[in-house]
């Protein structure tokens, strides 16, 4: 049987950076360990004038073309997701595609193109659509490119303000990937909710709390769901769990459920019997509050034990090393922490080949699904030229003025000629796809800098 997964990756952050606990918190007249300690984020990725979801994603898909020899005719099929679409016809998929054959001799006139959106989820569902492609036979021996990119933006003032980021990731699908192969089974959990969403808006409407109930929730069914057709999951079937990450604090949150869920009934929670107590059933309370009450004290100390921070800070941190310094990449996130979690076993030279990752995805709205992967043999070899950490480090430091200033390029409601001069680029484009002003039709443009 053909095996399908991710052949490649590639990563590209927006060029600026703002520094939450140096910056952003002083401004605000805040401690900075509201976002250090808190969120668990140190910095934003934001996008310079010239960039928006169109050339980071065209920019990600262009250096993993590169990397692996691929022209356009060994692309069958190219899938953006993305929350953060400017045309509510004309999918970005073809913005990008456009961009691309500015720099390759072949056309992608022969590619089927397509936007997925379900909030954050889109990046993954898109990986289902290219697996269930190419299973289907329908490849003709062609890869598929999907391409998560987005401008995770927040009104100012706005709570979620702090977690704002912007990149894309691109990979590359096939048969016999080389990266990481998918799974059969998927667990999904689903519900008709109103956390967060954008009705015919730029930025998003958020109930915060309401919001990490959901996501919360919704990863608790897709889990159980997985596991009605893969298995009991154990804390030691996963090498690593890439979780959705609008921010660090949050993964904390579900990683503290889904070891909960694994342990209970297992030798594991007999040992921390003695140290906690067993895990409260609800049959044993006369009501729901009694139960409630029971459960948050037993998560407050299992949290606190040696067994679940061995396992957190082996399975779970590794996850999160980009995403502390880049915020919130919506449809990408998942994606970064996966990556994420590779390279630090690469850095690390751990011989990952043969592991298995759990890889727990959501979108507002709201769905979770979770599905397993696969490392292959020849994975250090896809990972070892990552250049994010390069990326990361070769950002221009915002000051908190010239941070709302480029925050007001990007807001589609305020004119980007600000105080009668149009405000440039932080940072000068070198061998990459920039915006290029608009065309007769009120749509966006892009070139080559070379």
């Amino acid at each position: 049987m053909t095996e399908v997964g991710i052949d490649a990756i590639e990563i590209w952050t927006g060029k600026l950076k703002l520094d939450l606990p140096n910056t952003f918190a002083p401004a605000k007249g805040e401690d900075p360990e509201k976002y250090t300690k808190g969120l668990g984020l140190n910095a934003s990725s934001f996008p310079d004038t010239y960039e928006d979801i169109v050339t980071m994603g065209a920019n990600a898909a262009h250096r993993l073309m590169e990397h692996e020899g691929l022209e356009p005719e060994d692309i069958g099929r190219i899938d953006v997701a993305t929350e953060s679409s400017f045309d509510n016809s004309k999918p970005v998929s073809t913005y990008i595609a456009g961009c691309l054959e500015r720099v390759y001799d072949g056309k992608f006139s022969h590619a089927n193109k397509g936007e997925r959106k379900f909030a954050c989820l889109a990046g993954t569902q898109s990986i289902d659509d290219a697996y269930n492609w190419i299973k289907a036979g329908r490849n003709r021996g062609r890869s598929a490119l999907v391409i998560a990119t987005d401008t995770a933006l927040y009104a100012r003032n706005d709570p979620g303000e702090a977690t704002q980021g912007a990149g894309a990731v691109a990979m590359l699908i096939s048969e016999d990937p080389e990266l990481v192969t998918l799974s059969t089974e998927q667990g999904y959990g689903s519900a008709d909710e109103t956390d967060f969403l954008k009705p015919n808006q730029q930025f998003p409407s958020v109930d915060g709390k309401r919001s990490v109930q959901v996501y919360l929730a919704r990863m608790r069914e897709a889990l159980q769901d997985f596991e009605s057709v893969a298995g009991r999951v154990t804390v030691e079937d996963f090498a690593y769990g890439p979780f959705h990450t609008p921010f660090p604090g949050m993964v904390r949150k579900a990683a503290l459920f889904a070891y909960r869920h694994m342990t209970r009934d297992t030798a594991i929670e007999d040992d921390l019997a003695e140290e906690i107590g067993r895990q409260p059933r609800e049959e044993a309370f006369d009501d729901d509050e009694a139960y409630e009450e029971a459960l948050r004290e037993y998560m407050d100390g299992l949290k606190r034990t040696d067994a679940y921070q061995e396992w957190y800070g082996r399975v779970i941190d590794p996850t999160l090393t980009i995403s502390r310094n880049v915020g919130n990449w919506y449809t990408g996130s998942v994606h970064l922490a996966r990556a994420s979690a590779l390279r630090t076993a690469f850095e690390e030279g751990r011989d990952l080949a043969g592991e298995r990752l759990m890889v727990g995805s959501y979108g507002s709205g709201a769905q979770a699904e979770i599905h397993a992967e696969t490392v292959q043999d020849t994975w250090e070899g896809k990972i070892a030229d990552l250049t994010i950490d390069q990326q990361i480090e070769d950002r221009y430091d915002l000051s908190y003025e010239e941070y709302e200033r480029v925050h007001d390029v990007h807001n589609h409601d305020v004119d980007s000629d600000v105080e009668g001069e149009d405000v440039e680029g932080f940072t000068a484009p070198a061998e990459e796809f920039v915006f290029d002003g608009w065309g007769r039709m009120g749509e966006r443009k892009y070139r080559f800098a070379e």
